[in-house]
This record gives C-alpha cells, sequence and structure tokens, in this order.
C-alpha cells in the first residue's frame, strides 16, 4: 500500500511539474495569461440555454472553468462551467486559427476560459456554442479530484470549500439559497417598516444570551473585551431611542463546543419592535416562515430528511407546562417548590446541578421529554423566569414570563420575548444573575449599567425576537450538519487535529 501511495504522489507530483512548464511556455511566448486584466461576458449558460430559439445563431460569449475536453484531431469539444451551469463548446482549428487551435490542445482540466462564438445545436440536439475565438484567462495550477468520484472526503470539502463548490453542484446550490433566505428576510422586514442597523462586534460586556463569551485583549486602551454572543442589548437601546422597529443580521460567537447544529461563528437575526408583545411576534415568524420558504423553495411544505413540515397552516401555541405534561405525564402546576422539583427530577433520572430552582428543572424536563417530539411548527410560550432573566413577566403569574421559543423538525428555531423594560425589575435581574457568575456559570450575564441607564431613560413595550439563520438555511435546503451551510466552518488548524 505503501509503495501505491508513493507511485500515485510521483504520479501527481509529475502532472504538476508539467502545468508549470506549459505555465512558463507560455510566458515565454508573451501569452501569459495572469497579464489579462478583464473578458467581457455577454451570457451565462442558462441565459443561452433558456433562451435558445432567440438567441440560435447569435454571437455570444461566455467565461468559466473547464471541466471537460475530447480532442478529435481538427476538432474538439469542451465544457465549460460558470455560475450558472455549464455549456459545451465546439473548436474547430479552421474557426479559431492554427496557432490558437494548438494553444488549446495544451489546456488543461481546470483553467479558466473565455469563449466567443455562435450558438447552435450539435447532431445530438445539445445546445453548444461554435467558438469563433478561445482565451486563456487563467492557468490552474492544481489538479481537481477526478470528475466521476468528485470531492468526498467532508473533511477536505470543508477546508477547501472553494474546490467543493467547482465539483460539487448541489453545494453551489446550497449557498446561492442561503443568499435567497438572507435577502427574503431582508425584504419582508423592511416592506414590514423596519430598519436594518449595526452595532458592535467587540464589546466590553457580552449580554444578551446564555453563553461564554470569546476574550480579546484590546491594546490600544490596555482592556479586556469579548466578541459578542447576542445582538440584543444594543437594538434595545435603538429602541429606547426612538427606533421603533429595527433588525440586524451579523455574526455572533459563543466560546461552546461544535456539533451538527452548533458553530462558534454563527449568524443571528435579531429584530424588536416597539408597541408589541410575543403574540405579535408568533404573528410575525409565522408570515416571515412562510414567506421565505415560498421565496426559497416555491413552497409551504419544507421536508427535511423524513419529516415534511407544513407551514401553510397556524402554527400550534402551548404552554412550556403543558408540553411537558403532555409528553411527560408530570404537571408542573402541581409542584410548588423547588425541593419538590428536585425530588421529581430525581425520580426521573434527571441530572441537575444544586443552583437549579423550580424552573430551571422545569426546563430540564422540557429538553428531555418534549423537544424531539416537536416536528410541525410549533410555539412553546411562557417559560420560567429563572431562565428568562431579560423578559417581561406574566402579570397574571409572575414565576413565568412572555417568552416563546419556535420549534421545527424538534429544533429551536427561534426565540423570542415581550421584553423587560422595567429598569428596577431588570436589575434585580441582573443581581440573580451575577451571583450565578459567582457561583461558577460562565453563562451567566453580567451588570450592564449603561444598559440599565438605558431601561431608565424610558423603553417602550416592546417584542423582540432571535433567529439563527444557519439552523433556518439547513431546514430550507435539507442540509443534515450546520458545517454544510456556513461556506467556511470553525475547523481545527490542520496539524492539530490530534492534539
Amino acid at each position: 500500500m505503501a509503495g501505491q501511495k508513493n507511485t500515485q504522489e510521483q504520479d501527481i507530483n509529475q502532472l504538476l511539474k508539467i502545468r508549470r512548464e506549459k505555465l512558463a511556455e507560455l510566458q515565454e511566448n508573451g501569452k501569459d495569461p495572469f497579464q489579462i486584466t478583464k473578458f467581457d461576458v455577454t451570457h451565462h449558460s442558462m441565459d443561452i440555454k433558456d433562451n435558445y430559439d432567440a438567441l440560435e445563431g447569435q454571437t455570444v460569449t461566455v467565461a468559466g472553468r473547464m471541466m471537460f475536453k475530447r480532442v478529435m484531431g481538427k476538432a474538439s469539444f469542451c465544457n465549460i462551467q460558470d455560475l450558472e451551469d455549464n455549456i459545451q463548446a465546439y473548436v474547430a482549428r479552421d474557426n479559431i486559427g492554427e496557432d490558437a487551435y494548438k494553444d488549446f490542445k495544451k489546456y488543461d482540466v481546470g483553467d479558466i476560459l473565455g469563449i466567443a462564438g455562435e450558438v447552435f445545436k450539435t447532431k445530438t440536439g445539445e445546445i453548444s456554442i461554435h467558438a469563433s475565438s478561445v482565451t486563456l484567462l487563467s492557468k490552474s495550477l492544481q489538479i481537481l479530484p477526478e470528475k466521476f468520484h468528485g470531492l468526498t472526503d467532508t473533511d477536505t470539502r470543508y477546508r477547501q470549500r472553494y474546490v467543493d463548490l467547482i465539483m460539487n453542484q448541489d453545494v453551489k446550490d446550497t449557498f446561492i439559497k442561503r443568499s435567497k433566505v438572507i435577502s427574503s428576510i431582508r425584504r419582508y422586514l423592511d416592506e414590514q417598516g423596519f430598519m436594518e442597523v449595526e452595532t458592535p462586534m467587540l464589546v466590553s460586556n457580552a449580554g444578551g444570551a446564555a453563553a461564554r463569551p470569546f476574550e480579546t485583549h484590546f491594546n490600544a486602551l490596555n482592556e479586556e473585551f469579548k466578541l459578542r454572543i447576542s445582538l440584543e442589548l444594543y437594538l434595545k437601546r435603538l429602541i429606547v431611542g426612538g427606533m421603533e422597529r429595527v433588525y440586524e443580521i451579523g455574526r455572533v460567537f459563543r466560546n461552546e463546543g461544535l456539533d451538527t447544529r452548533h458553530n462558534p461563528e454563527f449568524t443571528l437575526m435579531e429584530l424588536y419592535q416597539a408597541y408589541t408583545d410575543y403574540h405579535g411576534m408568533m404573528d410575525l415568524t409565522e408570515n416571515l416562515y412562510r414567506y421565505v420558504a415560498k421565496e426559497v423553495t416555491g413552497s409551504e411544505i419544507i421536508t427535511y430528511g423524513e419529516h415534511e413540515m407544513d407551514l401553510s397552516k397556524p402554527f400550534e401555541r402551548i404552554t412550556m407546562v403543558d408540553a411537558v405534561k403532555k409528553y411527560a405525564n408530570v404537571d408542573f402546576n402541581e409542584i410548588h417548590s423547588t425541593e419538590e422539583a428536585k425530588k421529581l427530577a430525581d425520580a426521573h433520572h434527571i441530572e441537575y446541578e444544586k443552583r437549579h430552582e423550580k424552573g430551571d428543572i422545569l426546563n430540564l424536563f422540557f429538553e428531555e421529554y418534549v423537544e424531539e417530539h416537536l416536528i410541525q411548527p410549533v410555539f412553546i410560550i411562557d417559560h420560567p423566569i429563572e431562565i428568562s432573566p431579560l423578559t417581561k413577566k406574566k402579570p397574571e403569574n409572575p414565576e413565568y414570563v412572555e417568552r416563546f421559543e419556535f420549534f421545527m423538525n424538534g429544533w429551536e428555531m427561534a426565540n423570542a420575548y415581550s421584553e423587560l423594560n422595567d429598569p428596577i425589575d431588570q436589575r434585580e435581574r441582573f443581581e440573580a444573575q451575577e451571583k450565578l457568575l459567582a457561583a461558577g456559570d460562565e453563562e451567566a450575564n453580567h451588570t450592564d449599567e449603561d444598559f440599565l441607564n438605558a431601561l431608565s431613560v424610558g423603553m417602550p413595550p416592546t417584542g423582540g425576537i432571535g433567529f439563527g439563520i444557519d439552523r433556518m438555511v439547513m431546514m430550507m435546503t435539507n442540509s443534515p450538519a450546520i458545517r454544510d451551510v456556513l461556506l467556511f466552518p470553525t475547523m481545527k488548524t490542520l496539524g492539530k487535529e490530534n492534539q
């Protein structure tokens, strides 16, 4: 096996050497492709295929990567892949000239070409370009993966996404859809009167979510800073300032593990709307999801894996207490103390921490017994106050807050509140979070004095929501892992995989 591997490496090295020699020859003859600065493209491959009747016999220019070449004496065929698809070109010596044809025969799969010529159909009916000129725009000095086996190693695919995009059309389609998801969200919110804003990524106090931040030292100020874990606290400051409907789509950073649904750097969308509550946010979520699904997939029915999820029907709304009662057969309305809740957890073999209170344990029951059943779109509403430090209490039951989490496919897709706008209550919540920090909870929030000052100036009743864009894209593209919808996912540095 070792001998075979060495032979393969020698063969590859020889092929790479030949490509560099071809480049050197071109440069010596004054035909250096890297000296070319532009090429005028009139059409893409799909433009030509979709509009053949109008373009037949017309001269077009296309550009892209040569993925296939078959030389047959005085005439050849090649296949050019561009952004949209690929198209065949017929290259004949008598049309492009003897010297140009001699050069063309030396071009390699992977080279980037510009081709001008007339649109026609071959005898087999394939829409093609009859080349009148071929221009080498860039020389590929590497060898693409073998066409029929493609690029299949997932680690290499994520590290060399540029090759993955070349070799796997479905990967390119996923990221085109990702762009459509984000543009659809923007279009919908803009039409609803929301304004897109930008807030700091580098912050002194990373709050707004329960997560451990990344930390860094800012040399110019000689201060410790953090990368944001949420967009919430700055966006709420803008609501205080009178910007009644704001949203931001941006990267946030959480110093946590990697798995199929988590990447430490991910895209979050948060929006805040004055003079509404979490019911308003539920209505917005339903309408937004339907709009995006229709725009991106053409349907309000989404298929993910073995599940089909219907977004056309009104989304179910159920309290966390009722959901636990439904799936775990445990009624937390009958539990009146933390001690009782912990005994119940012991009986059900649910692990908890010493600091956990009744509401925390309700949430543990929910995670253990309920989440996996939430396949169709559903809002889990009215969370315990212990796990919701920035949320307005329910006036009729202050142990719970006006919050929902939106679930599909057993995943949490969004988190929303009737925002807490009482500065005195908020200070008490921050103080409780500080105690958790002191007890060793690295995900608890620090007190944000400037945010408290903003609330003291006065924030109107407000509804807010956060969407995980990456999970939304996973759902819309039927992608099994978050790395499949991130162009460049976080990876361990090569050479350190086993450390």
